[in-house]
């Protein structure tokens, strides 16, 4: 089976221009591409200095050529790669070549990748952590889709699968054979054992509180207080650029500005509100209105208060909120500072410094918290924990014992398709376009 007649061709390495192009071709006609350019085949997978050649037989650049004949290949199709000089003008120049040969076209986003899927040499769950491993921005995020790309969530629903496949068989064995005597009659209870078993594992994988998707998105941190407090100061520091405006004038801040950090790792959307008070402004009400809303529905807030005038303490969110003293700096009591000391939770300075890796320690202790996977991780996505959920309450039907025994095969049956449907197993083609559509060119 091949993903496609037409063979397809990119730039698959970074940004022009670099130290070196990597152009990956991939279909029927690699072959003829590669007796094109090069004059010859070279021994698969053993990169060969090659010359490549353009229609009127000029060089175009000398480079590294590697030929991996399918199905053994990425896509499972023959493919070939050309290591050639990263200039903008030596990649155009082969890109050009191989558009003017027949049956060859540009691929289209994600498309070597669907390649691979359509030929079996991925499932889903590894597309999908191959996607999240070239998205990845922290060290957190790159662990977890490595676990998913090199088959980590595969295996797990192919072994449920595999039990409910067994279970299936044992039931239909009592249904189709019940009154031959070689099918002992309660040959279902193995069955439904392993029914409770893979239920058993399905909730422990559910029952994570969401951290395999919040690692993959980033957890959410709102910045709220007064006006003048230093929310957008302290933003400043947290990222160590100006990416808010700060002003002696109240209001400065009217909509909401975010910043994405690397906190120990872990991946935090960091949001600037509006500072809170009452005003008749019809655009800063609108900001405080939303930093409000924002902040009832984020993983955490930051509640800044100016120690200067004193703690506020504006109820702004009913979940995880830090209460974080701002410009410490002018505070030189000990006395004083003890006393702030027990109504904070963190003392800062966005001016000296002071106090802003206490606040990151208590970030990263918060994200660690919220998103280490540990060695599990296997719901990174809404569509992985709908599967799941799918399949636990066909499971729960199944085990109710006053339904008819082919009722309860039916269902499962459906359990076994929602996982298979996981993988890519069942009926997936409306999925496709969706999970390949924010792959990059030539992946």
């Amino acid at each position: 089976m091949t993903g496609g007649k037409d063979t397809i061709f990119a730039l698959s390495s970074g940004s022009l221009p670099s130290g070196v192009g990597l152009i990956r071709v991939s279909g029927p006609k690699v072959r003829p591409v590669l007796a094109t350019l090069i004059d010859s085949y070279p021994e698969p997978r053993k990169a060969t200095l090659c010359s490549l050649k353009d229609g009127a037989g000029e060089e175009i650049d000398r480079g590294l050529v590697l030929f991996f004949p399918g199905p053994a290949s990425f896509t499972g199709e023959d493919v070939a790669e050309f290591h050639v000089h990263g200039g903008r003008a030596v990649v155009a120049a082969l890109l050009g070549r191989m558009s003017e040969l027949d049956g060859l076209r540009p691929a289209e986003p994600g498309e070597f990748t669907r390649r691979a899927f359509v030929n079996g040499r991925m499932d889903l769950t590894e597309v999908e952590g191959l996607g999240d491993l070239v998205a990845a921005e922290t060290e957190a995020q790159r662990r977890q889709a490595v676990r998913q790309s090199f088959g980590v969530l595969r295996q797990r629903l192919e072994g449920w699968r595999e039990w409910l496949v067994k279970a299936r068989a044992l039931i239909e064995a009592e249904l189709d054979f019940a009154d031959e005597a070689d099918v002992p009659v309660a040959v279902s209870d193995e069955a439904w054992a392993l029914v409770r078993e893979v239920m058993t594992e399905i909730g422990r994988a559910l029952d994570d509180g969401g951290r395999g998707e919040r690692l993959r998105a980033g957890a959410e941190v709102v910045v709220t207080g007064p006006v003048n407090s230093g929310k957008s100061s302290l933003i400043n520091a947290l990222a160590r650029r100006d990416v808010a405006i700060v002003s002696a004038e109240p209001g400065t801040t009217r909509d909401l500005i975010e910043v994405h950090l690397d906190v120990g790792g872990y991946p935090l959307t960091v949001v600037d509100t509006a500072g809170l008070r009452e005003t008749d402004g019809v655009v800063e009400k609108e900001g405080i209105r939303r930093g409000r809303t924002r902040a009832g529905a984020a993983d955490m807030v930051l509640a800044l208060d100016d120690v200067t005038i004193g703690p506020s303490f504006d109820a702004v969110a009913p979940g995880l909120v830090l209460r974080v003293g701002t410009k410490i700096d002018r505070i030189d009591s000990d006395e004083e500072r003890a006393r702030l000391s027990a109504i904070f939770d963190v003392l800062t300075s966005s001016e000296t410094g002071e106090g802003l890796d206490a606040l990151v320690a208590r970030l990263t202790a918060f994200a660690r918290e919220r998103m280490d996977p540990g060695d599990g991780g296997l719901v990174t996505r809404t569509r992985h924990r709908t599967g799941l959920e799918t399949c636990r309450r066909a499971l729960d039907a199944a085990l109710v014992r006053s339904l008819p025994l082919e009722l309860r095969a039916e269902e499962l049956r459906r359990a076994t398709d929602a996982l298979g449907r996981l993988t890519g197993r069942v009926d997936v083609e409306d999925l496709l376009d969706v999970i390949f559509r924010d792959f990059c060119i030539g992946k």
